[in-house]
């Protein structure tokens, strides 16, 4: 029996499995393109897009941490009116799904960001990138529950497609952020974003990273936080949740999917290996074969049903 790896994200918008692309790890996808078979993935995140372009902070923006890497790119963009009049139109000619990251300094930003993405081929949904720790200003709108909701709400009023909010892990309660984005409306919930980090050059007694000297933090290194943060999310919400957080591998991808989450993004491993993505989504079909299941959400983990494995 093929299993069927799809997933419905909400609003119509199913992928044809559950591996997706992080958004920042594989730009607008392009570049990429050239390396792997774009079909071969869920779905495309794209680079965070701002109302206005934007140059990003200063170099240095990378720093290699153990077990991860910290990044300070500052939201490097060409601008949604690029996005929209030249990108989206190459869009299309994937079959994987394209959900464009909206990110900005006022709700304002965000609505007119999707207004005029949503005119445009090409583009299946949004995710909003409430919490972005390296920029000036940083987006704080993930940090407060009612903020969260606020920003949701105005997106859900002014587009039919699906909408994935994307949470912040650096608050106290990220189940209390996820319920609030849910009643707004969001269809689907990506958690978590990086947490942020620093990086000390000892001989220069300063910050690796400019400006502030934070960074997201990403990689193996925050995987068993990002899949407590899952779990939460997963006990909090009745929407699907896509997980992120340090996936390298098959194994990587079904913890999360046991966690709760119903589909995943491939992030920081990306830069190691840019195939990683297919090779995860290739291996959840053939361990779902091998377990006798039809489906990546049998295999989810019920605290309250807990027993032995199937296998």
């Amino acid at each position: 029996m093929t299993p069927d790896l799809s997933v419905e994200l909400g609003r119509g918008l199913r992928i044809a499995n559950p591996v997706g692309l992080a958004s920042g790890t594989a730009g607008f996808g392009f570049e990429l393109s050239e390396l792997i078979d774009m079909d071969r993935v869920g779905a495309l995140f794209t680079k965070g897009t701002t109302r206005l372009p934007r140059a990003g902070n200063a170099p240095p923006r990378v720093a290699e941490t153990a077990g991860g890497m910290l990044n300070s790119i500052g939201l490097q963009n060409p601008g949604v009116d690029v996005v929209a009049q030249d990108y989206a139109a190459r869009f299309t000619g994937w079959q994987c799904a394209v959900v464009v990251n909206v990110a900005g300094g006022t709700v304002d930003e965000y609505v007119e960001c999707v207004r005029i993405l949503d005119g445009a081929p090409g583009v299946d949904g949004y995710e909003l990138n409430i919490s972005c720790p390296n920029i000036a200003h940083g987006l704080d709108l993930g940090r407060d529950p009612r903020e969260a909701a606020r920003v949701t709400a105005a997106v859900r009023a002014v587009t039919e497609r699906c909408v994935v909010v994307k949470l912040s892990p650096n608050v106290t309660d990220i189940a209390a952020v996820a319920s609030a984005v849910e009643s707004a409306g969001a269809d689907a919930i990506s958690a978590v974003n990086t947490f942020v980090g620093m990086k000390i050059h000892r001989h220069a007694r300063r910050p690796v990273l400019p400006r502030t000297g934070l960074g997201g933090l990403s990689g193996p290194v925050i995987k068993p936080l990002a899949l407590a943060a899952v779990a939460a999310v997963r006990g909090a919400v009745h929407i699907p949740v896509i997980g992120i957080g340090g996936i390298t591998g098959i194994d990587d991808a079904l913890d999360f999917l046991i966690a709760g989450a119903d589909a995943v993004q491939v992030g920081t491993a990306t830069f190691v290996d840019p195939s990683t993505a297919v090779r995860i989504a290739d291996g959840l079909a053939e361990y779902l074969v091998g377990c006798g299941l039809s489906r990546c959400s049998e295999l989810r983990w019920h605290a309250e049903l807990a027993g032995d494995p199937a296998c």
